[in-house]
């Protein structure tokens, strides 16, 4: 009588699911363990097995998907960086609210030498107020065609003043330009996204004109170049005005005050000096925090 009694329940098993559109073909040695054990027990473990893998497969996944948008995972230290679609003349890429640019690159050489930048930017004004002697040692981030280098280097003469590219195109330029003057004391120096491959505790000063808000890696950039300066070491950045819409330069090219002492401070460094004297720039002197 007992078959008889665990029998019915199974054809009733069958009505109800073939009723409710589920798949007829069910599995008895699921739905029935107690008839099949040593089956169920096989089939037990190659389902865990199945879930196990499948689990792991879409954990990799969504691992991989974190990893590549920048996310951090597994005690990963969180990225500075953000990622969104670029803008006209963006990347795309995002550090403390600020959308980094596009760069100028080596092509535009000749606007850097248009023979009124001199005028239109106050360039011997802003040389004038360099914290420069005769024995420093400079260097000049994104030097481009040494507008800036080999004037510096006029002033710095038994020092040294290093020229800082990652383009060997500028890299080559710089260095012709360097031996057709005599000027001996200016050093190309192939820098990378990353860092401008200076030496440690070395500098008195570091100069960056029209170059910051280009800076693919500003963070790395900026705590590199904070180790290169000396303890009394100034950075000097040199940026059109972000709150001026009067100057004619694209949005992303140009940088306010207040955004600049946002991202510095938040690597190690304090305004020193605002000179509001360039007609189209700011002109901000950086000290290393004590």
């Amino acid at each position: 009588m007992e078959p008889e009694r665990s029998a019915r329940p199974a054809s009733q098993l069958v009505r109800y699911v073939k009723k409710r559109g589920m798949n007829p073909r069910y599995n008895p040695i699921i739905f029935f363990p107690h008839r099949y054990p040593l089956q169920h027990k096989t089939k037990h473990r190659k389902f865990r097995l199945y879930t196990m893998v499948q689990f792991l497969r879409v954990t990799v996944f969504f691992v991989l998907q974190l990893v590549a948008c920048g996310i951090p995972v597994f005690g990963q230290d969180a990225s500075p960086y953000s990622y969104t679609s670029a803008s006209r003349d963006g990347t795309g890429k995002w550090y403390m609210g600020r959308e980094i640019s596009q760069i100028m690159g080596f092509h535009g050489m000749a606007w850097l030498e248009r023979p009124e930048r001199s005028e239109e930017e106050n360039t011997d004004l802003a040389i004038k107020n360099l914290p420069l002697t005769a024995n420093s040692v400079v260097a000049d981030i994104g030097a481009g065609s040494g507008f800036y280098t080999f004037r510096i280097a006029k002033k710095v003469t038994e020092g040294t003043v290093y020229a800082v590219e990652i383009q060997q195109e500028a890299i080559d330029f710089l260095q012709k330009k360097a031996d057709n003057l005599g000027m001996k004391q200016v050093v190309p120096v192939v820098g990378s996204d990353k860092s401008p491959n200076l030496p440690e505790g070395a500098l008195d000063l570091i100069l960056m004109v029209d170059v910051y808000h280009e800076l693919a890696f500003p963070q790395e950039m900026l705590q590199n170049m904070r180790k290169a300066l000396k303890p009394t070491g100034k950075l000097v950045l040199i940026e059109y005005r972000g709150e001026d819409p009067a100057v004619a330069i694209k949005p992303l090219h140009k940088m306010t005050v207040r955004q600049v002492k946002k991202e510095l401070g938040a690597n190690g460094f304090t305004l020193e000096k605002n000179g509001q004297f360039l007609n189209i720039q700011h002109f901000l002197v950086f000290e290393k925090e004590r």
